[in-house]
């Protein structure tokens, strides 16, 4: 049996090829899993390498997998996660490995780029502010996604990603729905982007992606709303058109 007053940590050091490391850490009351990484770090082994800014919950950069799970730490207290007193602390899957629990995110975001996910508008700032109707089907379509703030918990806990690596993953895709579903936006090319060999039909739909977003949103929604949406498009032979100046 465990001492229930100490943590026993398991953390990845190194990088892909690396290996775990054994610590030993005091138990305290409402403690996270992002403040027993800051005590190792701060009284154990300085060379120790994370990511956090926040500490609220509100940036994602201190993402990791405990136990193997990809959470946000800095949200997830080791009351709600620690099996007979031990954590294993690693780093995201999906991407490279920096150092220790630091990952490399350029193509997390390169995807979202491939995704087309930057609004594209047809104002500029001299002109009145576009409306858009809050209660509108589209207007509510967006907000259901609109939280992401690219955290890559859902693009660690994709498998379609670990087996394919090229697939754009379900943080860039549920960036595309929220964007063709923007009234104000006029980007022709986003979904023919979105429909490819590696895009929303890669997709098998098993739902890791939602169960794991600690904003609670559904990306899976969202790419089987880019499916049936490309689907549709298809068929008029849209997605192989030259787009027009204004919207699809």
């Amino acid at each position: 049996m465990s001492d229930s007053s100490t943590l026993y940590v398991e953390v990845w050091r190194g990088g892909d090829q690396g290996g775990y490391q054994s610590f030993e850490v005091p138990r305290r009351a409402s403690q996270t899993v992002l403040d027993v990484v800051t005590h190792i770090q701060r009284h154990q082994d300085a060379t120790l390498s994370y990511r956090y800014a926040c500490r609220v919950g509100m940036c994602g950069s201190c993402a990791m997998r405990v136990n193997g799970v990809a959470r946000w730490t800095c949200r997830t207290h080791v009351s709600n996660v620690c099996t007979d007193g031990r954590l294993q602390l690693a780093p995201l899957a999906n991407l490279p490995v920096v150092k220790d629990l630091v990952v490399n995110m350029d193509s997390f975001f390169e995807k979202m780029q491939a995704a087309h996910g930057r609004f594209v508008g047809e104002h500029t700032r001299y002109e009145p502010v576009a409306a858009v109707k809050p209660d509108s089907p589209e207007r509510q379509e967006a907000d259901a996604g609109i939280e992401c703030i690219g955290c890559g918990v859902c693009y660690s806990s994709c498998d379609v990603v670990s087996w394919r690596p090229d697939y754009l993953g379900p943080a860039a895709l549920n960036r595309a729905w929220t964007l063709v579903n923007d009234v104000r936006d006029i980007d022709g090319l986003r979904l023919a982007a979105v429909a490819g060999d590696a895009g929303c039909h890669s997709c098998h739909t098993q739902g890791s992606c939602t169960v794991r977003c600690p904003k609670h949103l559904s990306p899976t929604a969202g790419i089987s709303g880019l499916k049936r949406m490309a689907a549709r498009a298809a068929m008029r032979g849209e997605l192989d058109a030259e787009p027009s100046a204004g919207r699809r």
